[in-house]
Parts: structure tokens; C-alpha cells; sequence
């Protein structure tokens, strides 16, 4: 299903399950849907499943907004103790919409307390109290983490009895905006598919050879402990005097231990000069956003309201020189007032992290050891943190890595089935129809004047946080280095890649940069007319998922034509010519 259908079932006031592949835009379906219900008025409550994840979508736990906490039970007396708690009252009594993001990490008996919760406070029996419930995220991801030895069967989100009852339309996102038609992409879906093939394999192994260069590569582990060792190893290798920031904690001390866990940011800060760290919050205006590299370059003395205070200077991967000031992280009451707060450097440091903190980032390169991975969909959590494979360099990996829960598997596809059928059974202009009655009901406005008003509020704050600077992307580099008259082993050589990932990049410059002479790298006559012989006989089978969605010819449907004697290189090499 394409983001606009999905946009519009959200719109209609439908209960909607929100899935699809990492990089698919679910996120940035939400925020659109979010936005337009801003716009008009109308009470939306914006949480996650885990502290990072609601750090992503700037809003809280769904454990915090419902009151539930760590409970794993919600007995009568607990629901009477909710209700005299004036800031839950008003919130839950009040909202209209609920969105819950990363589904797959939320336990299928706490997504059973948010439905009593909510039955509770609106005095209503349907489903989450007959409010438009959004869940949103991919089983594939990694499952709830449980304090007891649990299967993923009694832990997933959807074989919950809400999850049935609440009759949730399935819109799963089949465009891919985070990875392109590449190498990474097809590895990807292959085990999504539950099944890698040998020249995803041997794409894999070749991965260990990738050399990163100044691509500031973050390394990523399984667990805690390697990571913990790489980060301290790397910050004793410094020289100079260690420099140490504490967090400070005010508020509902009863609440600091939630929020202490959810927030990427540690209690205690050691930085050194030339440290290695990861921003680990968004903040545009500033030029940095959760996941973003720098380097600590300096430390200065600066009056930091009202206090004289020592503050690093950070030069990111960009270029870019930031000043890291002290940053906030809260859970509040529905007036925005602080019931528990920390305040600390938005850093860790960032030579490593784990697997589980890095869902939903987007790193440009990272250097990932899956040697150890212990819980099916870590590996794919990993890999599908970057856009290609020229970012990747993966040092080992196990069995385990590369596999997704077969109980996931057999729910995806189920999904995919559910997701074709919304598509064809709900028309846009029928969807259009509901747009109206749904805001009215849900007690927001319709009133022209009044949105067109409220929309422009929230684009300004939109373009006030708009990334400061477009980075160059890998396919300009190259063009750069072929403008200089270096050839492809040379080209590989300077970036660090391969070869075949540069013969990749050549079809995308003769597209973008039309003034830019590749034709030195034409391979001979022989190879060019096979390769048009096979797209040629391809295009007549007429199958749709040999092609791209611009018509580019894929490049696994031709080795699979060729059986293997001709290289994926050679062919990648080829396409780039063929008109």
C-alpha cells in the first residue's frame, strides 16, 4: 500500500495497524496524520512502547500515558487509584486519538491494560473506549523484552483479544524510501522472506572487507558488555584530563527510575578530548538529531544560566561545529507541567552501541558484529540501520542473525494478504466522505478559515527545525572522483568500497549528472549485447517484480538468468548502459 492510502484510511477515523519494512515511511505517515489533526483541533496522543522509540516520535511511553507503569496487572482497586489521579483523568477522559509506535516491543498484556484504561476513563466498552486507535511498527523488529521465560507467542502485540476486537485495518507501507533498489534492499526482504540466498550470503562475507575510511563507522553489538568494553577502551586510549558530566533529577522520584531508563543518555558523562560520541536527541535548530556522529574538539568555560560551566564543542561528521549545552528530558502532566525531569549532555559516547538502543536510527555507516546475536531479528534490526552496503562493514555474524520468528513470518504474510485488501476495498473517494464526520465527532473543527490558520503555525515550526544542510550523497562522490579521471579500481580503492558497489553508481550519475562521461567504463560489445538480449526476453515475461518502479531493470532477475556466469559486477556494470 502506497503512504497516500494510508493517509487517507487514517483520516476516515478507522482503527489502523500501521506496518511495512524499515525505511518504508511509517514514521513520516504519522507525523503527517498527526499534523493534520493538530490542525483541526483534535486530541491525539503520540507514545511509544519504549523510551527511545517515543524520543523518536517526541512524545512518552505508553506506559507513562496510561498510568500502567511496570505493572503487569491491573486489578479493580489499580483502575480506582488511576481515576483519582486529576492529570490522567483529564487526559484519558479527553483524547480522541491514540497512536502507538514500535508495536512489536510492547507486551501483549500491556497493550490488554491500555485497553482496560481507556474503557475505564471514557465509560465506554468498545475497544481502547471507542477512540481511533493507531498501532504502528514491524514484527520483525526485536519482540518485548520479558522478565520471565516466555515465548514470543505469548508476548507479540497482535495475539492480544483488543487487538482482534479493535478490527484493525492493515496498511503495510510497500515503498522504500530508507534503501533504494540495491544490494542491502534485496538482503533485506530476503530475510523477511525467511529465506537468504547464497548471493546474499556471499554479499554478507564480502561485507567484512569493507573498508569504512573517514566515514566515522558506529559499531554495533548484541550486547551490553562488548559494548561497554569497546567505548571504555577507546576513551582510556586518550590523553588528556578526563572531564565528567552528572545528570540531574528532579520531580516524582518514584517516576525517575521510568525515565532514567528510557532516556540514551547516561547518568554519568566521562568525555575526553577527541572523544567519539552520538547525539542522542533531536534538537534541528541546534544541527544535530538522535543518531547524529561528532568528535569532541574542545572544551570551554561558558556561562550557562547563570552559572559558570565547562561545555564540550562537538565538530560532527558533517563539518558542522556544535556548542552542547545541557538538554531536558521530562515526563509531563496534560498542562505541560514537569512531574519528573533529567537534565544532561544530550551524549553517549559512540564508538559502540547496542543493537536494541539503535531501532530506529539511521546511520550512514557502522562497523556491526552479530557473532553473538542471541534473539531472532536482532540482524535485521542491525543491517537495516543503514541505506546501502556501502556503509556496512560486518565483522562476523551467526545463524540466529539472519532470522526473523517463524510465528512473525507467518503473521507478515497474513498481513501483507489483509493490507492488499484494504487497498482495493476502500476507495479514496469514498475514504474522503468519512473525512469530515470524523473530525466533528472526535470534536475537532472543520472550519476552513480556522485550519488554514493552525496549519501555518505548525509549518513554521516545521521549517524552524528543518535540517540545517543537505549532506553529499555517495553516488556525488564518486562522480567527483570520475570527474578527476580515476578509474573504477582506483575510484573503489579511494572510497573504500568495492568495485561492484561503484559499477553500481553509475547509472544513478548518467541519470542525475547527464553532463558527467562515464562511457570510459562501458564494458566491450560482447557483454552489452547478452545483457540486451536478456532484458530484452525479461520485459516480455512481463513480470513486475524483475523492474523497479521507474522501469530500471533489477539486477537479481539477470544473474539469476545468467546462472552465474556472469558476475553480479559485471552486471551491475552493464545496466548502467543499458538505454
Amino acid at each position: 500500500m502506497k503512504q497516500e492510502k494510508a493517509l487517507s484510511i487514517l483520516k476516515s477515523g478507522k482503527n489502523v495497524f500501521l506496518t511495512g519494512s524499515a525505511g518504508a515511511g511509517k514514521t513520516y505517515v504519522l507525523n503527517q496524520y498527526i499534523n493534520y489533526l493538530r490542525a483541526r483541533k483534535v486530541s491525539v496522543a503520540i507514545t511509544a512502547s519504549t523510551g527511545i522509540a517515543a524520543t523518536h516520535m517526541n512524545g512518552q511511553t505508553i506506559h507513562s500515558w496510561a498510568g500502567i507503569g511496570i505493572k503487569d496487572s491491573l486489578s479493580s482497586t489499580d483502575l480506582k487509584k488511576l481515576s483519582d489521579k486529576q492529570y490522567l483523568n483529564k487526559k484519558l477522559s479527553t483524547v480522541e486519538v491514540l497512536i502507538i509506535d514500535e508495536i512489536s516491543m510492547l507486551h501483549q498484556r500491556q497493550l490488554e491494560m491500555v485497553n482496560r484504561v481507556l474503557q475505564h476513563f471514557k465509560s465506554n466498552y468498545e475497544p481502547f473506549g471507542g477512540i481511533q486507535v493507531i498501532l504502528s511498527g514491524d514484527f520483525f523488529q526485536l519482540p518485548p523484552v520479558s522478565r520471565t521465560e516466555e515465548t514470543n507467542r505469548e508476548k507479540f502485540a497482535f495475539m492480544a483479544p483488543c487487538w482482534v476486537q479493535a478490527n484493525l485495518t492493515v496498511c503495510y507501507l510497500t515503498e522504500q524510501f530508507r534503501q533504494s533498489e540495491n544490494d542491502l534492499n534485496y538482503i533485506l526482504n530476503e530475510i523477511r522472506s525467511g529465506h537468504v540466498s547464497n548471493n546474499s550470503l556471499s554479499l554478507l562475507y564480502e561485507a567484512k572487507h569493507t573498508v569504512l575510511n573517514d566515514r566515522a563507522p558506529t559499531r554495533l553489538f548484541s550486547h551490553n558488555i562488548d559494548v561497554d568494553q569497546v567505548n571504555e577502551e577507546f576513551l582510556a586510549s586518550l590523553e588528556g584530563d578526563p572531564f565528567v558530566f552528572e545528570a540531574v533529577t528532579k520531580g516524582n522520584m518514584k517516576m525517575a527510575d521510568m525515565l532514567t531508563k528510557s532516556v540514551l543518555a547516561p547518568e554519568i558523562l566521562t568525555l575526553k578530548l577527541g572523544a567519539k560520541v552520538m547525539f542522542v536527541k533531536n534538537n534541528y535548530e541546534a544541527g544535530f538529531m538522535n543518531g547524529t556522529i561528532g568528535k569532541v574538539i574542545d572544551f570551554e568555560e561558558e556561562d550557562v544560566e547563570g552559572e559558570s560551566k565547562i561545555v564540550p564543542v562537538v565538530k560532527t561528521t558533517e563539518g558542522n561545529i556544535i556548542h552542547v549545552y545541557p538538554e531536558k528530558w521530562s515526563i509531563d502532566n496534560e498542562k505541560g507541567t514537569s512531574l519528573v525531569s533529567l537534565t544532561q549532555l544530550p551524549l553517549r559516547l559512540g564508538w559502540a552501541i547496542t543493537v536494541h538502543k539503535s531501532q530506529g536510527m539511521t546511520l550512514d555507516a557502522a562497523e556491526i558484529d552479530l557473532g553473538k546475536t542471541f534473539e531472532r531479528g536482532q540482524g535485521y534490526v542491525a543491517l537495516s540501520r543503514l541505506k546501502d552496503m556501502d556503509g556496512l562493514k560486518l565483522t562476523d555474524f551467526n545463524d540466529i542473525a539472519l532470522e526473523v520468528d517463524p510465528l512473525a513470518l507467518k503473521a507478515d504474510l497474513r498481513f501483507q494478504q489483509l493490507s492488499i485488501e484494504a487497498d482495493q476495498n476502500n476507495r479514496v473517494e469514498d475514504l474522503e466522505d468519512q473525512y469530515s464526520k470524523f473530525i466533528l465527532r472526535a470534536g475537532g473543527t472543520i472550519n476552513k478559515a480556522a485550519i488554514k490558520l493552525n496549519e501555518a503555525k505548525l509549518d513554521r515550526k516545521s521549517k524552524a527545525k528543518a535540517p540545517k544542510e543537505k549532506k553529499i550523497s555517495t553516488q556525488e562522490q564518486t562522480k567527483i572522483l570520475i570527474e578527476q579521471g580515476l578509474d573504477l579500481d582506483a575510484i573503489a580503492a579511494a572510497r573504500g568500497l568495492t568495485k561492484g558497489t561503484i559499477a553500481g553508481h553509475l547509472g544513478k550519475i548518467k541519470t542525475e549528472f547527464p553532463d558527467t562521461d562515464i562511457e570510459q567504463f562501458r564494458p566491450d560489445a560482447g557483454l552489452m549485447k547478452k545483457l540486451i538480449k536478456a532484458h530484452e526476453k525479461l520485459s516480455k515475461e512481463q513480470k513486475e517484480y524483475y523492474f523497479s518502479e521507474t522501469g530500471e531493470i533489477k539486477i537479481k532477475p539477470l544473474f539469476d538468468y545468467f546462472k552465474g556466469k556472469i558476475s553480479y559486477d559485471d552486471i551491475k556494470l552493464g545496466v548502467s548502459f543499458l538505454v
